[in-house]
């Protein structure tokens, strides 16, 4: 270990800082994904950035401002149903199902009690904007099956950054992406069949890559992260060492970007 875990949490995230906060709501938002998880038997862990932190950290990275989590597309669909009516009122489930305009292909659980605006933009159009976690779904697919899902749905992207009033050309991206969902995505998974891999990745549309074994995630491993445990994958070590090379090592210029752009806590 090549720093002091006191001293980087004094410089990033002071006890009562305005990211400290955001990552106590983080940790609300998931104790009750976690106890939801729990009583429906559904396995999910900790992804990215969210992993590397419980791994290095055993918490969050001190200076990052988001919090991932995954689990297999079938538990994800599942679990999609079962937010929407189990969540407390505290919290919102934002899923196209949710949110009419909200067209990325994972998911988001979110604080009523906190606005937050990403630097991206995409977000001005939706209904829910508190502190938020992120739910991404994993499918077996080949990679080039997914680069190309990554190029039909990327349009939706291209609509949003080039758009002067983004909720003018919200029908636009609306049909897009019911098109791909509807559509292209299903042609895709068929295809996926023909051609099958043992590799899963980011489900279809998600412009991210893993490329793990299904036994490299499970049975998941649970570790401390703050003054809780969470859940990670079985060979977190393996996929960490794949992503980030020496990732016990921290990066030369920490904490020099973040997600959100502007940050109000109730």
């Amino acid at each position: 270990m090549n720093f002091n875990p006191k001293q980087l949490r004094e410089k990033y995230n002071p006890e009562g800082s305005l990211l400290w906060q955001m990552q106590e709501r983080m940790l609300v938002i998931l104790n009750e994904i976690d106890k939801i998880c729990q009583r429906y038997q559904i396995p999910y862990w900790l992804s990215g950035g969210s992993m590397l932190g419980a791994v290095r950290h055993q918490g969050f990275i001190p200076w990052d401002d988001d919090l991932d989590i995954e689990m297999l597309r079938p538990d994800f669909l599942r679990l999609m149903k079962i937010l929407e009516t189990e969540l407390p009122d505290t919290l919102a489930l934002q899923w196209h199902t949710t949110d009419p305009n909200y067209f990325f292909q994972f998911a988001k659980v979110r604080d009523k009690n906190s606005e937050l605006y990403e630097r991206n933009g995409y977000d001005k159009v939706w209904k829910e904007h508190g502190i938020f976690i992120d739910i991404f779904p994993l499918e077996q697919v080949p990679r080039w099956i997914h680069n190309l899902s990554n190029h039909t749905f990327g349009h939706t992207y291209k609509i949003m950054r080039t758009a002067e009033n983004p909720h003018a050309v919200m029908w636009k991206v609306r049909a897009l992406a019911s098109l791909n969902r509807s559509i292209i995505f299903p042609v895709l998974r068929g295809l996926a069949k023909v051609f099958p891999t043992k590799y899963y990745d980011f489900a279809l549309g998600i412009p991210y890559f893993q490329h793990s074994l299904k036994s490299d995630y499970l049975p998941v491993r649970y570790v401390k992260y703050e003054y809780t445990v969470a859940p990670i994958m079985k060979e977190a070590e393996k996929c960490l060492q794949w992503r980030y090379g020496d990732y016990m090592q921290l990066p030369k210029n920490p904490g020099s970007e973040y997600h959100a752009e502007d940050v109000k806590i109730n």
